[in-house]
C-alpha cells in the first residue's frame, strides 16, 4: 500500500539541483548568477569545491536576472565563483516541549553549541496573522506580578503592549520581573539586537531559574549580521505561534523592535530601496505591521505580547515609536526622569495606557485608576509652586489632598525587583492608600 502511494508520487518529486554561481559581493549584499529561486528561499553558498564547507543565505531581491542573497553569518570566506544551492523553501525552525529552557539563536539552534534535544518539528519563521473575525475579544486580565501596571495599567490575556524608554531606564529588568511573576503557561523571549554581555547577564540576574525554567529565549547580539536580527524576531514570534496553537497562554517578550526595525533598514538599503524618514527604508514600515499583528489573540490560544521600543533621544514622536504605538493596544512609558529619582520601575502614568483595561477589570478598579491619575495630575501641575513655597495650604482642596497622597503613592509604586503581588492584593493596598478616611 506505501509503496503504491510512494510510486503515485514520484511524477510531482523535482528531482533536479539547481546552482547558480557568485559574481560578486557588495557591502552586505551577494550577487549571483542563479540559481533559480523566489523571495525568502534558503540557500546555500559553498565555500570550497567539495561543498563541505557552506554558510546560510536568503535570497532578499533580484538585479534584473541575477539573485541578490543576503548571508547569515559574515562574508569573509566568499569569493567570486563560489557554488550557489537553492533549498525551495524559507527557513523553518525546530520547536516542542523539549525546547523549554532553551537559549537559542535565530536559526533555532542552541547558543551553547550543544545539539538541539529530541521531539521537535520544524514550523515556518513566516507565517500570516490570524483571520480578524476569528480573533476572540480580549475580556481576561493577566498578571505580571508588577504593582503600577496590575493597578494602573492592566493588561489584558492577548494584549499587545509597548514599552518605551531610552537606554538605561530599566527596560530589561522590568521584563526579567514579567518573566518571572505572570501567569502564563510559558514565556518566550526575543533578545535582539543586545550587547553580547548584556544577553547572560539578563538570563542569569534578571530572569534568573525559575524565569528560564518556563522560558525560550532567542538571541541575535549586535554583532550579528542584520538578517541574523531581523529572523530572530521571526523565530522567536513562530516559537510563539506555536505553543499558542496548542491551546496554551504565551507570555511574549521582545527587546527590541528598534532594533528590528534597524536591521531591515539595513536589508533595504543594500537592496537598493531610498531612505525616506530618517533614513528608515518604506520596508520598515511594510514589515512592523506583519510581526506585530501575529501575536494577540486566536481561537485556540493567546499570546500576551511586550514589546520594547528604544526611543532615539527619548523622543516619543520618532519614527518608529510613532508607527509601533498606533499598532499596539497601549504603551507603558519609562521615564528618565524617575528613574533618576530613583522609582523603579520608572514608569510614568500619566503617560502611559492600556487600551483593553476597561473590558478586563470592574468598574471600582477603573474608577480607582482615574481617582489616583487625577491627584498626579493635580500635584504635578502644581509642584512648582508647592516647592517654592508659593502655595498656602488650603487654598485649594485637590491640590492639598495631592500634597498629602502623592509621597505615599510613589512608594506604593516602587518595586524591587524580588517583589511580587497578585493583582489582588495591588488593587487592595492601593485603594487603602487612596481611601477617603486616610487623610
Amino acid at each position: 500500500m506505501q509503496l503504491t502511494r510512494v510510486i503515485q508520487q514520484l511524477p510531482s518529486i523535482d528531482s533536479y539541483r539547481r546552482y547558480g554561481k557568485v559574481l560578486r559581493v557588495i557591502g552586505l549584499m551577494i550577487e549571483s548568477k542563479g540559481p533559480k529561486a523566489s523571495i525568502g528561499d534558503l540557500c546555500y553558498i559553498f565555500l570550497d569545491k567539495n561543498q563541505k564547507k557552506k554558510v546560510f543565505a536568503e535570497v532578499v531581491g533580484f538585479n534584473d536576472e541575477n539573485v541578490l542573497l543576503m548571508p547569515f553569518t559574515n562574508v569573509h570566506d566568499i569569493s567570486p565563483g563560489c557554488i550557489v544551492e537553492t533549498t525551495g523553501k524559507s527557513l523553518q525552525v525546530k520547536v516542542g516541549n523539549s525546547l523549554i529552557g532553551q537559549v537559542v539563536n535565530a536559526l533555532g539552534e542552541p547558543l551553547d553549541g550543544s545539539s538541539l534535544p529530541k521531539g521537535l518539528r520544524p514550523v515556518p519563521t513566516e507565517n500570516e496573522p490570524p483571520n480578524p473575525m476569528k480573533r476572540p475579544p480580549i475580556s481576561e486580565q493577566v498578571e505580571v506580578g508588577v504593582k503600577i501596571i496590575d493597578s494602573m495599567l492592566s493588561v489584558g490575556n492577548g494584549q499587545r503592549i509597548g514599552i518605551f524608554a531610552g537606554s538605561g531606564v530599566g527596560k530589561s529588568t522590568l521584563m526579567g520581573m514579567i518573566a518571572r511573576n505572570a501567569t502564563a503557561d510559558l514565556n518566550v523571549i526575543a533578545l535582539i539586537g543586545e550587547r553580547g554581555r548584556e544577553v547572560r547577564e539578563f538570563i542569569e540576574r534578571d530572569l534568573g531559574p525559575e524565569g528560564l525554567a518556563k522560558s525560550i529565549v532567542v538571541v541575535a547580539t549586535s554583532d550579528q549580521p542584520a538578517l541574523m536580527r531581523l529572523k530572530g524576531a521571526f523565530t522567536a514570534t513562530a516559537i510563539a505561534e506555536y505553543f499558542r496553537d496548542r491551546g496554551l497562554n504565551v507570555m511574549f517578550m521582545m527587546d527590541s523592535v528598534t532594533r528590528v526595525a534597524m536591521a531591515q533598514r539595513e536589508i533595504g538599503l543594500a537592496t537598493g530601496e531610498p531612505p525616506t524618514t530618517k533614513g528608515y527604508t518604506p520596508s520598515v514600515f511594510a514589515i512592523l505591521p506583519k510581526l506585530l499583528e501575529r501575536t494577540g489573540t486566536s481561537e485556540h490560544g493567546t499570546i500576551s505580547a511586550f514589546y520594547t521600543v528604544l526611543v532615539d533621544g527619548d523622543d516619543l514622536n520618532e519614527p518608529i515609536s510613532d508607527t509601533v504605538r498606533g499598532i499596539l493596544d497601549g504603551h507603558i512609558v519609562l521615564d528618565r526622569e524617575l528613574a533618576n529619582k530613583g522609582q523603579f520601575p520608572a514608569i510614568n502614568v500619566l503617560k502611559s495606557v492600556s487600551r483593553v483595561m476597561p473590558a478586563v477589570v470592574p468598574n471600582e478598579n477603573m474608577k480607582l485608576a482615574d481617582r489616583v491619575r487625577t491627584i498626579l495630575a493635580t500635584y504635578l501641575n502644581s509642584e512648582d509652586l508647592i516647592n517654592i513655597g508659593a502655595y498656602k495650604r488650603g487654598t485649594s482642596l485637590e491640590i492639598d489632598e495631592a500634597i498629602y497622597y502623592y509621597p505615599k503613592l510613589v512608594d506604593f509604586f516602587k518595586q524591587s525587583v524580588h517583589e511580587n503581588f497578585s493583582a489582588e492584593e495591588t488593587v487592595e493596598l492601593l485603594n487603602s492608600i487612596v481611601s477617603k478616611g486616610d487623610q
